[in-house]
């Protein structure tokens, strides 16, 4: 008799442990305290994972398969993998585990010590979803410097996507990035997504009376997440018609009001395994084959962030096991209390958390340019940004989000990963939304009670910066035209920065 534990995020109906029904093996699920308090996680993401866990077992059941599966208040639920998977290797005899390769390494290394702490065997499968391995892209870099497109490129040529019959890229160009830039107006009608509005009020009072803590809104009542493979596939056919047209053109767009825009919203069903990354790269692919007027830009910006910058994140992951302590720029603040509540005067920053909080859900540039640029600018330490990440949004796992927020949006990892820190003043926000009309702050102002944020706390940062940045060629026009300024203008922008970083809980 053998246990195959099967995690969360590994919904992976395809894998091919279930090409066969064996009385001698039991596949184990379980929902463990463990698990929803290594960080505080979003109501909804702790909803919509033990929904898909539970809908994932039974459908194991109805295919013939053998599933104990340990809900979080069952009694005989010890809500530690290890003290599980004891009493149920003795419960049914078995002599042997298997497990599939988890994506974090804290839960790898929590499955490698099994052997040795219940003296049974422990087999490791691949858990057959992503394109690459993960030691891949070190092993692609080598001691050369890593680059997305770097990356990008050998995975398209590699798996054959996007490419003519030369071997090519398709229209000639490798990116579309430049094209996939433009602020939204209005221009195309918005498509609505396609929500399920699962009641999840049942289970929602199950994970309360286990005295699971969480953030953010449950809407136990009408969830709004994909939660089987065939609602994942409905979501993944319904943004390639809908919503991949216009995605490219206004991927790095804000809009007040609006959560959600041309994005497709797959994440979760990707980062659970319920859908395939092959599977969302090939849709996309073959829907521009099949329709000359889908514009390449679109697609191949789409394909990108899939084929490319995903699978890139986790080679990186896996490449740096330092990452989760690294804080190059030693920042040392806490988070604003309105990362809790969105309750500040910026209305950008207030639009991207509340609608964290109510969705579980921002969009990457909501992410990157909005709550990850204030929390740089202002300082805050790492550690901070990277567990109010970590917890609030449904698809994230520590593989994707930590390279994500300590490299991409905190530069912690010194620039291992993006060659200059990702910070701007309010002008790039006002450029790409409208948040600014509906703001308590004027964007056009640097200085007085009514200067929007972001303005001094830019120059601000690439002051305290300067002996670590000044140098980056990237950089050289901020800071000479910081330079230009004379002495009374840079100390009052210093004065309005330091008195913004003082008052941080009230902006």
């Amino acid at each position: 008799m053998q246990l195959r534990l099967i995690l969360g995020d590994q919904l992976n109906a395809g894998h091919g442990w279930y090409r066969e029904r064996r009385d001698d093996v039991v596949y184990v699920m379980m929902e463990i305290r463990s698990e929803t308090g290594y960080v505080r996680h979003h109501a909804q993401k702790v909803l919509a994972l033990f929904a898909a866990m539970r809908g994932f077992a039974s459908a194991l059941q109805a295919a013939g398969h053998r599933v104990h599966y340990l809900r979080i208040g069952d009694t005989a639920n010890r809500h530690d993998f290890a003290a599980n998977l004891a009493w149920l290797a003795t419960h049914y005899g078995a002599s042997s585990l298997a497990c599939q390769l988890a994506d974090e390494r804290r839960v790898d290394a929590l499955l490698a010590s099994l052997p040795q702490q219940l003296g049974l065997p422990l087999s490791v499968v691949d858990s057959e979803h992503f394109y690459t391995a993960r030691d891949e892209a070190a092993a692609l870099f080598g001691s050369k410097g890593w680059r997305m497109e770097t990356f990008y490129r050998h995975m398209r040529q590699q798996h054959g996507v996007l490419l003519d019959g030369a071997g090519k890229p398709e229209g000639g160009q490798w990116n579309y990035d430049a094209a996939n830039r433009e602020p939204y107006r209005g221009e195309v009608a918005l498509a609505p997504w396609l929500f399920a509005g699962h009641d999840l009020r049942a289970l929602w009072q199950e994970i309360l009376d286990a005295g699971v803590q969480t953030l953010g809104e449950p809407q136990a009542e009408a969830l709004r997440w994909p939660l089987t493979r065939r609602e994942a596939r409905a979501w993944l056919a319904d943004f390639i018609r809908q919503r991949l047209r216009h995605f490219g053109r206004y991927q790095d767009a804000l809009v007040h009001g609006e959560a959600w825009l041309f994005h497709s919203g797959l994440s979760f069903a990707l980062n659970t395994k319920m859908l395939s990354p092959h599977e969302v790269v090939h849709a996309a692919e073959a829907a521009w084959r099949s329709d000359p007027t889908l514009p390449l830009a679109s697609v191949e910006g789409f394909i990108r962030q899939i084929l490319g910058w995903r699978e890139y994140v986790r080679g990186v992951y896996w490449a740096r096991p330092d990452l989760g302590s690294v804080n190059a720029l030693q920042h040392s603040r806490p988070l604003p209390r309105w990362f809790w509540d969105g309750d500040t005067g910026m209305a950008c920053v207030a639009q991207a958390v509340r609608g964290s909080l109510q969705h579980a859900y921002a969009h990457h540039i909501q992410r990157l340019m909005v709550t990850g640029n204030i929390a740089l600018l202002l300082g805050c330490h790492p550690d901070e940004v990277d567990a109010w990440y970590l917890g609030i949004y449904i698809d994230a796992f520590e593989w994707v989000e930590q390279p994500n927020t300590r490299g991409m949006s905190q530069w912690a990892d010194g620039g291992f990963m993006a060659s200059k820190p990702y910070v701007s003043g309010g002008a790039y926000l006002a450029r790409m939304g409208d948040h600014c009309t509906h703001c308590r702050y004027t964007v056009k102002q640097k200085t007085g009670p009514q200067a929007c944020p972001f303005n001094s706390l830019y120059w601000h940062f690439l002051a305290r910066h300067e002996a670590t940045l000044a140098a980056n060629p990237r950089l050289a026009m901020p800071y000479a035209s910081w330079r230009k300024m004379d002495v009374a203008t840079r100390q009052a922008l210093l004065a309005q920065a330091d008195a913004c970083i003082r008052d941080a809980d009230t902006l």
